[in-house]
């Protein structure tokens, strides 16, 4: 192979010369595809972080609105829900119960109203409805007068007199 390139010095000049055009339009193609890439994971990136803003501030909203709208789960005239509560309960047991009977929509913004209005909660048996909003059913369940039970103590003492 050296007589070969010693008798043709022309040619091993021609191939090194292809090799090093080869080698360098390889690492520009590497360059522009490394740059692509890094792009495209940039655009990736910025469009995961806009739809997790959206999504946080939606429901930052809905969660907002909870605690200070008129947020109701059905339309008037709504379910007729009696609801116990019984002494030792808190305001969050009362509030998940709620939820569970579907009166409000989120325990979490229901016992957070609750809380910041510094409400008492009465025991007995209270009738809600779930078109109520979060407003009546506080003023139902925190005013001992609107309980049924109560009703019925008073009517059954009435008729023992």
């Amino acid at each position: 192979m050296l007589i070969e390139e010693a008798a043709m010095p022309g040619c091993v000049d021609k191939r090194s010369d292809y090799m090093a055009a080869k080698s360098s339009s390889v690492k520009v193609t590497l360059k522009i595809t490394s740059l692509i890439l890094r792009l495209l994971m940039n655009i990736i990136f910025y469009i995961l972080v806009v739809i997790l803003i959206i999504d946080v501030s939606r429901r930052a909203f809905d969660f907002t609105y909870q605690l200070y709208g008129p947020v109701t789960v059905d339309p008037a005239p709504g379910r007729k829900i009696l609801i116990q509560i019984k002494p030792g309960e808190t305001t969050m047991d009362i509030a998940n119960k709620l939820e569970l009977n579907r009166v409000i929509k989120n325990k979490y913004s229901f016992y957070l109203k609750a809380r910041l209005q510094n409400l008492m909660i009465q025991t007995g048996t209270y009738e809600v409805y779930s078109s109520m909003t979060y407003k009546e059913i506080l003023d139902e369940i925190t005013n001992y007068k609107n309980s049924i039970i109560q009703d019925q103590e008073q009517q059954s003492e009435e008729q023992t007199e």
